[in-house]
């Protein structure tokens, strides 16, 4: 099993990133996908959920209205289109397959190795 996140970088503030996702290994298209981030001395903060099939979606307060979550279950690929990108978005994000609410770590069955986001002032 396999989560390759990649799209990562720096940007400037009110920026624009994509994140992608890769999965292998399992069957993606049967499962509730995240996006979860964690920003340097914090803990791991939830960003964003997909059911499998594509609705409904979910987005953390902090994110709403500037990121968007969608998957290509033909692409085995799960994406992050961030918009807006403020300095406190600045984290290493991860994708993670199992469920599609904040959930703790362990109880998402796979996780990614994460891709840097920069976002500079």
């Amino acid at each position: 099993v396999q989560l390759v996140e990649s799209g990562g970088g720096t940007v400037q503030a009110g920026g624009s990133l994509r994140l992608s996702c890769a999965a292998s290994g399992f069957t993606f298209s049967n499962y509730a996908m995240s996006w979860v981030r964690q920003a340097p001395g914090k803990g791991a903060e939830w960003v964003s959920g997909i059911m499998s099939g594509g609705v409904p979606k979910n987005y953390a307060d902090s994110v709403k209205g500037r990121f968007t979550i969608s998957r290509d279950d033909a692409k085995n690929t799960l994406y992050l289109q961030m918009n807006s990108l403020k300095p406190d978005d600045t984290a290493v994000y991860y994708c993670a397959a199992g469920s599609m609410w904040n959930r703790p770590r362990a109880q998402y069955m796979y996780w990614g190795q994460g891709t840097q986001v920069t976002v500079s002032s």
